[in-house]
């Protein structure tokens, strides 16, 4: 068995620099108030023929997780190098891992997946009305996906229709359940979760401010909202994350870099 103080010997340079990047996206959603105890996952895919994923190991809070940590599984949710004992039984939460592994199907050149349960996702997740575009942050979305609640997703059956309701998205609200992003590479999706929550924090502030005054919300016309998307797309903009995430990294290496061990 590879234990923890072993993994990095055991693994490519391109998959530690994967591991590193994985770990460091766990820690900032922690950061950032977006984790859920020990559930949810991000998952990313380790760049070779295989395809193998990197997944948090089932036990393990976001802000404890490090690069030599994480679980190397199949798509089929098999664990292939778990550094973890078995008594410990820190593996893979299988339930949790439907949505994740639909969408790394459906998607084979996105290599990263983050799903959550915050507390203004969940929100808005419940309203009729879904993802208003109340806010400049908002309106940097012009496609969000929705996907009706069939209880908790532990049915392979479900995994078709998350992938159709998926379609080209990037970001796919679940309904009743929480917020999910697909992208390139773990910067850009973490990029696109943290403006997502951020949406989604504004529209509750906003809602919850005028009550059941709905009328009293601010909402831009169309041709505006259509040009507010069109600036930020990444071929008028840049590519989300270019900037942001190694500054994000300086985040992290100031308060605790253990995340790269």
């Amino acid at each position: 068995m590879t234990t923890l103080s072993e993994v990095r010997a055991q693994v490519s340079p391109v998959e530690w620099q994967t591991r590193v990047d994985l770990a460091a996206c766990y820690r900032l959603i922690a950061h950032f108030g977006m984790s859920d105890l020990i559930y949810n996952h991000v998952t990313a895919r380790v760049p070779g023929p295989e395809g193998h994923l990197l997944i948090n190991p089932y036990g393990y809070l976001y802000e404890e997780i490090t690069a030599s940590s994480l679980v190397k599984i199949d798509h089929a949710g098999n664990q292939v190098l778990n550094p973890h004992p078995a008594q410990t039984g820190y593996g893979v939460n299988q339930a949790g891992y439907v949505i994740h592994s639909a969408v790394h199907a459906a998607r084979p050149d996105d290599h990263c997946v983050i799903h959550t349960h915050t507390r203004a996702g969940m929100a808005v997740a419940a309203m009729k009305c879904g993802l208003l575009p109340l806010s400049q942050t908002a309106m940097r979305f012009g496609t969000v996906a929705y996907h009706d609640y069939e209880s908790v997703a532990i049915d392979l059956d479900e995994q078709t229709r998350l992938q159709k309701d998926l379609g080209h998205a990037d970001v796919m609200i679940l309904k009743n359940h929480g917020l999910l992003a697909v992208g390139r590479d773990i910067a850009q999706t973490f990029n696109t979760m943290y403006w997502l929550e951020m949406a989604c924090r504004a529209q509750v502030d906003a809602m919850a401010a005028v009550g059941h005054d709905l009328g009293a919300l601010n909402l831009p016309n169309r041709e505006v909202v259509e040009k507010t998307n069109h600036l930020y797309r990444p071929e008028v903009r840049r590519p989300f994350g270019v900037l942001e995430w190694p500054a994000m990294l300086r985040l992290l290496d100031r308060r605790d870099p253990s995340y790269k061990s």
